[in-house]
């Protein structure tokens, strides 16, 4: 058993970690965590203590087998609630997340497995981040962000990189949700900034926007 500070740590290395080659720094960790340093050098020594991660100077913390099996169990249990706030609650994908942080501890394997069999086993959560199934397996996604995307292009809405309610409010807002179907209009060399149309209206977002907007071209 672990406590929920000690998931928490777990879960955050694990992001971080998809998002870089090798060891993460504990100043990353820290950002992500929002707390100071020496608080992330104590855990990171309690978490190798159990040999859920290695930490090597100047090479940063990697998760052991056991602890990135023990990350993806709480990636696996917060993204499947996610899915049911939003489909069976009616929570907007702006709501979710403070409140799957909380559930994501629940420690019954039997709840997380009748939770995914009620969802039909969902491959997705409402950013458009994959589902690890029953055996910790991801399903990779061919997905780019619309700053990728040439003009004269079409794509589809399939996730988002910046989840933070502001960013979803502002799609909300403009009625960019996931499954949309957009063709790119023209794309400004200088900084980006692209004009799509999503059915019959044209829409300027600026690069912020397209480098956080993940999608599937059709």
């Amino acid at each position: 058993m672990f406590t929920h500070s000690e998931e928490n740590y777990l879960k955050a290395i694990y992001h971080l970690s998809q998002q870089q080659e090798g060891g993460v720094s504990t100043n990353a960790i820290a950002d992500k965590m929002e707390t100071k340093a020496s608080s992330v050098t104590d855990m990171i020594k309690k978490l190798a203590d159990k040999a859920l991660v290695d930490y090597v100077k100047y090479q940063g913390v990697t998760l052991t087998k056991k602890g990135e099996k023990v990350a993806i169990k709480i990636v696996r249990k917060h993204r499947l609630w996610e899915v049911f706030l939003v489909e069976k609650l009616n929570f907007t994908w702006d709501e979710v997340h403070d409140v799957a942080e909380q559930l994501e501890h629940i420690k019954s394997e039997k709840l997380t497995a009748e939770l995914d069999a009620f969802l039909e086993y969902p491959t997705e959560d409402p950013h458009g981040d994959p589902i690890p199934d029953k055996d910790g397996q991801i399903k990779k996604s061919k997905r780019v962000t619309l700053s990728e995307i040439e003009v004269g292009e079409r794509c589809l809405c399939v996730g988002v990189h910046d989840s933070s309610s502001d960013f979803l409010q502002y799609l909300d807002n403009h009625n960019i949700k996931l499954g949309k179907k957009m063709k790119v209009l023209s794309k400004e060399t200088f900084d980006g900034t692209m004009v799509v149309r999503l059915k019959k209206k044209e829409l300027p977002l600026s690069s912020r926007i397209t480098n956080n907007l993940y999608v599937k071209k059709i």
